[in-house]
């Protein structure tokens, strides 16, 4: 499952605009000093001004008033200004509740999306497409949302701290088809716009819910740092804890994204809240996990031996990006390279699942073993979605673990155990390299050694 190209269109930070009368020099700087509420610098003021300007068509007033912003700026005290600085950080991290009709012109409609009547409400509709909102900014904040859906089968939701570019965010869903399942919802961080659900999965990523069909519910998103909870139907137990937030983006965009499947969305509410501190809840790193890799660029897998380890020219010849496993043990690529999207043939027809898939990709990685001695260590690996082990040159394992390959059910959800190697190591330092493929849903692998159990 992927998102489209770009999450939604770019946008900016909105601050709640304040009327501004276009009154007297001296009760205007009276007003500011009184209130120490829209000073914040120089320029804070002067984009008041403007709009002070533009009311009043007066450059007089234009020319008094910047100049009383500066002597303001100016006279205040160093405590009085920190003091100012702080309310009016504060107001705007706060700012107000933010209620957007359906047909309000602050939504981008992307994709397969209308304002339409469903079930006596004007709605938003989505069906492979997405509603941005323009102008807009979240780090902490709550989203609220009345939805309602007829389709059997689809994933709806909110895309939350999307980046300028639309590449990377996160999205938090509900799956019709998955009503009252564990993974009828789901998280996933978007990184180089792939999804990476295969990778983080379960406990903080999947969750059970039931879905009301051809009826609208009410859901509630609440961010608050690395941390987030989604409400479903009931606003007072969480359906959803996401005890931590894996983009890494720490404010963005806001939109209501739908993959597939028909759904609507009404009584659309947003407000920012205070700022928490950024606290991860990483977990534990797994004991004997290969954390120092090396990665190479992306390539086209079809145009590759999979099954050949890489020349010493080869090697040579490429230009590897150091990267660091991440708890528990996690090598996710989408974070180094932009994840392929390819239209893959078996997905829907399980007969086809040996044919080549145009458009996937392969990175190596590679890292060094040291060995006290000749010896074999177990390697517990999991991948997604295609691997080859290589170990000194020779290949030792080659496996397949994309979605729908293995059965039409099949998920390819990478586990820190999927596969075990057994790596006959020789003394000193031994070369362990990948060859990790990718048709979607999250590119990526995990290493760790163990004994051999005598």
């Amino acid at each position: 499952m992927k998102v489209r190209r770009r999450l939604c269109s770019p946008g900016i930070c909105f601050t709640t605009s304040c009327e501004v009368r276009n009154q007297s020099l001296t009760r205007r700087v009276d007003y500011i000093v009184a209130t120490q509420f829209l000073i914040k610098g120089i320029i804070d003021e002067m984009l008041l001004q403007i709009e002070v300007v533009r009311r009043s068509n007066s450059l007089v007033v234009m020319v008094c008033l910047a100049l009383a912003a500066i002597a303001v700026n100016l006279s205040l005290p160093l405590t009085a200004k920190a003091e100012v600085a702080r309310v009016s950080s504060g107001f705007h991290s706060q700012g107000q509740a933010l209620s957007l009709p359906a047909d309000s012109p602050r939504w981008n409609l992307e994709g397969q999306a209308k304002v339409t009547e469903y079930l006596g409400r004007k709605s938003v509709f989505l069906d492979g497409g997405g509603a941005t909102i323009k102008d807009f900014e979240m780090r902490d904040g709550v989203v609220d949302v009345d939805v309602a859906t007829p389709a059997s089968r689809g994933f709806f939701g909110v895309q939350f701290r999307i980046s300028d570019d639309g590449n990377n965010g996160e999205w938090v869903y509900l799956r019709q088809h998955r009503s009252g399942y564990p993974d009828a919802m789901q998280y996933t961080p978007v990184l180089g716009t792939g999804l990476n659900w295969q990778i983080y999965n379960g406990p903080g990523f999947t969750g059970a819910v039931d879905i009301p069909k051809e009826a609208w519910f009410h859901m509630r998103l609440e961010v608050a740092g690395a941390q987030a909870k989604l409400f479903v139907k009931d606003m007072d137990k969480p359906a959803l804890v996401m005890n931590d937030l894996k983009s890494g983006i720490q404010k963005g965009q806001v939109a209501l994204a739908v993959l597939t499947g028909a759904t609507y969305f009404s009584n659309f509410e947003v407000r920012t809240t205070p700022d928490l501190p950024w606290e991860r809840h990483l977990p534990s790193l797994l004991p004997g996990t290969l954390t120092k890799w090396s990665v190479s660029p992306s390539y086209d897998a079809l145009a590759r031996n999979l099954e050949r380890p890489l020349s010493p020219a080869d090697s040579e010849a490429i230009r590897w990006q150091e990267v660091e496993a991440e708890p528990p043990g996690f090598v996710v690529l989408y974070r180094y390279r932009e994840a392929p999207h390819p239209r893959v043939t078996f997905a829907n027809d399980f007969s086809k699942r040996l044919d080549p898939q145009p458009g996937m990709k392969v990175v190596y990685a590679r890292t060094n073993i040291e060995s006290e001695r000749e010896q074999v260590k177990k390697l517990y690996l999991g991948y997604s979605d295609d691997v080859s082990v290589f170990l000194n040159g020779k290949i030792l394992f080659r496996g397949r673990s994309a979605q729908n390959f293995r059965d039409p059910g099949f998920l390819g959800i990478m586990s820190s155990e999927d596969d075990i190697v057994y790596l006959p190591l020789k003394k000193g330092r031994n070369e362990l390299m990948l060859a990790v493929s990718e048709l979607g849903g999250g590119w990526g692998f995990f290493c760790r050694l163990g004994d051999v159990e005598n």
